[in-house]
């Protein structure tokens, strides 16, 4: 379906995770806050971070999710995808290493995602979720305009449990400039 397609930001490179990007991710999602706010399992393993790079091209292939490695140089400083893609829409996720916080990458890489999604993929929807309380992913959301639609209660799995959830959303005919969800 799809042939994975590398995108370039003024300070990134977003490309396909590969073999040679294992120890990154493994080393970064050791981070207790990705574990924390991500889907990743807990403890993650290498083993871990080999299956998921194995994942990301048959993903790619199927269509069903685009994910990109977001490289700083030689540096693996995130990751940012597209996931259950499907009749128009999709979700916008990403986590980033401790190494590549507060710099901007992770809005940057996420703009990048959302211009293809709603540019080349013709998408007209995007979903972003993220477990209440975790305010540096709502201020990425934010900053690319997308709007709070509200909580779902136990919306969301949070380690084995039940936690409520951010849901916002953005159209392709939206503004794509920052707003306040006064959170």
């Amino acid at each position: 379906m799809g042939e994975p397609a590398s995108l370039t930001t003024p300070r990134l490179f977003l490309s396909l995770p590969g073999s040679d990007d294992v120890d990154a991710i493994f080393d970064a999602c050791q981070d207790p806050l990705i574990q924390r706010y991500t889907t990743v399992p807990s403890p993650y393993t290498r083993e871990d971070a080999e299956s998921f790079v194995g994942l990301v091209a048959e993903w790619w292939e199927s269509g069903t999710e685009h994910v990109w490695a977001m490289r700083a140089g030689d540096d693996l400083v995130g990751v940012v995808g597209l996931h259950r893609i499907k009749d128009g829409a999709a979700e916008l996720g990403y986590w980033t290493a401790p190494s590549g916080r507060g710099q901007g990458y992770t809005t940057e890489a996420a703009r990048a995602a959302v211009n293809f999604a709603f540019g080349p993929m013709r998408l007209e929807r995007l979903e972003w979720h993220a477990v209440v309380g975790n305010h540096a992913s709502a201020r990425v959301a934010q900053k690319l305009g997308f709007q709070l639609e509200g909580v779902r209660r136990k919306g969301l799995d949070d380690g084995g449990q039940r936690a409520d959830g951010w849901i916002a959303g953005l159209l392709s005919t939206d503004p794509r400039t920052e707003v306040s969800w006064g959170l």
